[in-house]
């Protein structure tokens, strides 16, 4: 083998390499932009989350008006149940997390205190956004 056939040979393949490298990072960049945007919806009503569950069980099951009527009740029920189940578990849960946060306040230097309380309200500011 010629040393030009070499080099056109390496030259190709360097193009190759490139081009394969600059799809993949194309397809990398759109599934991560469309999957971030996905990731955080428009908070939706509980009315709405049942009526997508409906549908999507419809589409699904193929079910019948009067078997749609039912699903939705019992769905409601269901949502109902977890409500109820929420608050009487949440003071619970913020006891835990107020206790938690004491902790690591406590091990904290002075200098990393106003951050981790930055970061608490970051966090609760996200947490009220989605609804939790």
């Amino acid at each position: 083998m010629s040393e030009a056939s070499v080099t056109r040979k390496a030259a190709l393949w360097v193009g190759v390499v490139f081009l394969l490298g600059a799809a993949l990072g194309g397809m990398l960049g759109y599934v991560f932009a469309h999957h971030t945007a996905m990731a955080a919806p428009t908070q939706m009503t509980e009315t709405e989350k049942r009526a997508q569950k409906v549908q999507r069980l419809t589409q699904e099951l193929n079910l019948a008006p009067d078997q749609q009527k039912q699903v939705e009740a019992i769905i409601a029920s269901v949502q109902a149940q977890y409500k109820t189940i929420r608050q009487s578990t949440e003071p619970q849960i913020n006891e835990a997390r107020q206790k938690g946060r004491e902790q690591i306040r406590a091990i904290l230097t002075p200098e990393q205190k106003p951050k981790f309380e930055e970061f608490l309200k970051r966090l609760d500011e996200e947490k009220k956004r989605n609804g939790q």
